[in-house]
């Protein structure tokens, strides 16, 4: 008896261990600034890519004297950006197609499911997206009246299989749906696919009638082509011509064309094909701009056609690249009834002549050349660049008092689902991020700054911590999930700290200052290319991301 009261007396003298509720990380401004020493455009001219950073399977579409551009964005959140321009080479975004959690669901998709090519297009006053959201549905469609939304929920296509879905309305109103997809027979090698074509009923949103094979393996099927697929079908003068992908999306993409009199085929091969490459130039050339293809074809009111596709720029001779892939444009030429956008041996150009359209201001955010920004969080909602991983899982963030609040929660990078990051897209190979953090370390688990991230796996992440409840500053790496920390340094008594993450090509550096004018440095050239595309894997293109983390949980 007597060691059991003995026994409570110390366990209610014992000293209670109290854990501080973790506050939110305050993230005053952000900057981004870009310096590749890409060309300048000067009056009647145009620089490629007309969008830099993360923006691949670029479709196309003129309504009236506008015109609307989105893109892929896999696992993203909000996803399909709608770009809007009157001369096709100043864009500014002006929506997502998919901008609420109903309509999609992303919750666990690794970043290389989700969203794929989208195909925008307009009939009769309304806009169509066709879509593919791999892991989530497959094939769908959403309308909506007017471009920057609201989009509708998706209306989901059973019987259309494939991916790179795209809609094409004929003279007498009839719609049809083209898309890729694995060819009648079993495949007779890897990489073998088809075109398919289905009849389309635009009211009751709904694919309808058998569907029939157009192009089987590809324009020379005793080579074994790769890859058929982002299927364009559009008219002129009477005849139909089908676009399409060809050799897969790395160094040897391509964009090929057929011909036919009958939308339904059969369609005949041009003979000279592929129209868009860069796969038969030199390997070694400086400056090179490589894996282009992908494209669609849009045609101004004055009988101007032109293309946009996706191409990327890389910074070694290994092909890496880190700002994902991009879109370009280029003029279509026409000669003895077929297209053509490049030469053989011909370079996509960095520079070339603007559309004959009317002049444009320039967007008030940049999205390409070289440029700077400061995001000083002083508007009621974020831009519309600003995304986060999958579908938003509560409301964790805020703008409030001129400085962005992320709630610290207990997701955490690597945990292949939602945590507290809102990033945007690196669009330089040399380009710096930086940020000013308030935060306070409620645990030594807890953390918050600035990511440079590429997939779950693949990240660095410099932020402001604690050990043994003091605050420090931390570079950590996810190097296919294995995190580990790089470096650490003690942080003085202060209530703001700035950090900087630099890209130059293949490197990162990472540092932190107590006034913006004295830059410590933590790390130093740290191996970059593990955010490439080629290494990490995947369609996506590296972002920066404001991040924080209550220490609970998740992949610590």
């Amino acid at each position: 008896m007597f060691r059991w009261v003995l026994a409570f007396v110390l366990l209610v003298a014992a000293p209670m261990t109290v854990f501080a509720k973790q506050g939110p990380a305050e993230f005053d401004w952000f900057e981004y600034s870009g310096d590749d020493g890409l060309p300048k455009a000067t009056s009647g001219e145009y620089a490629n890519p007309i969008l830099q950073g993360f923006y691949p399977d670029p479709s196309i579409v003129r309504a009236g004297r506008d015109y609307y551009l989105v893109n892929s964005t896999f696992a993203w959140f909000p996803g399909m950006p709608i770009f809007h321009s009157r001369d096709l080479v100043h864009w500014t975004q002006i929506g997502n197609a998919i901008d609420r959690s109903s309509q999609l669901k992303f919750d666990k998709l690794n970043m290389w499911q989700g969203l794929y090519a989208p195909d925008i297009s307009w009939h009769d006053g309304t806009f169509y997206i066709l879509n593919t959201c791999v892991g989530c549905g497959g094939n769908f469609v959403i309308t909506a009246k007017k471009p920057h939304g609201p989009w509708s929920d998706p209306v989901f296509l059973p019987g259309v299989e494939g991916i790179d879905t795209s809609l094409f309305f004929d003279d007498d109103g009839s719609a049809w749906i083209v898309h890729n997809g694995p060819p009648p027979e079993k495949p007779r090698y890897e990489g073998h696919t088809a075109i398919w074509l289905q009849h389309f009923d635009a009211k009751a949103l709904k694919a309808v009638g058998k569907p029939q094979v157009l192009v089987d393996a590809g324009t020379h099927p005793e080579r074994k082509p790769i890859w058929i697929e982002g299927p364009h079908i559009f008219k002129k003068d009477g005849l139909y011509y089908l676009i399409a992908a060809e050799g897969g999306t790395e160094e040897g993409h391509s964009e090929v064309v057929f011909r036919s009199d009958k939308v339904t085929g059969p369609y005949v091969a041009l003979a000279s094909n592929p129209i868009l490459t860069q796969r038969d130039l030199p390997k070694d050339r400086a400056r090179p701009i490589t894996s282009t293809g992908h494209a669609k074809f849009v045609e101004t009111p004055e009988g101007d056609w032109w293309a946009v596709f996706l191409g990327v720029r890389p910074y070694d001779s290994a092909g890496d690249f880190n700002t994902g892939r991009e879109t370009f444009m280029m003029p279509v030429r026409w000669k003895d009834g077929w297209p053509r956008v490049t030469d053989p041996g011909q370079r996509v150009p960095w520079l070339a002549p603007a559309p004959k359209l009317p002049k444009q201001a320039k967007p008030p955010v940049p999205l390409n050349g070289d440029f700077s920004f400061r995001e000083d969080f002083d508007a009621a909602k974020l831009p519309l660049y600003w995304m986060q991983l999958r579908n938003r899982q509560g409301h964790w963030w805020r703008v409030r008092n001129g400085a962005l609040q992320l709630n610290a929660r207990a997701v955490a990078l690597g945990d292949n689902g939602n945590p507290s990051l809102l990033a945007r897209r690196q669009q330089h190979l040399n380009a710096t991020a930086t940020t000013e953090l308030r935060f306070h370390a409620a645990s030594d688990d807890a953390e918050a700054g600035l990511a440079a991230f590429q997939n779950d796996q693949y990240w660095y992440l410099i932020a402001v911590g604690s050990d043994h409840s003091e605050p420090v500053v931390r570079v950590r790496r996810s190097l296919n999930g294995a995190v580990s920390t790089l470096a650490e340094a003690p942080l003085p008594a202060i209530s703001a700290v700035q950090l900087r993450i630099s890209a130059h090509g293949p490197s990162y550096d990472f540092g932190w200052s107590a006034d913006g004018k004295h830059w410590h440095s933590l790390v130093k050239g740290a191996d970059g290319t593990i955010l490439s595309t080629k290494k990490a894997g995947g369609f996506v293109g590296a972002v920066f991301g404001l991040y924080a983390h209550d220490g609970s949980g998740g992949a610590q």
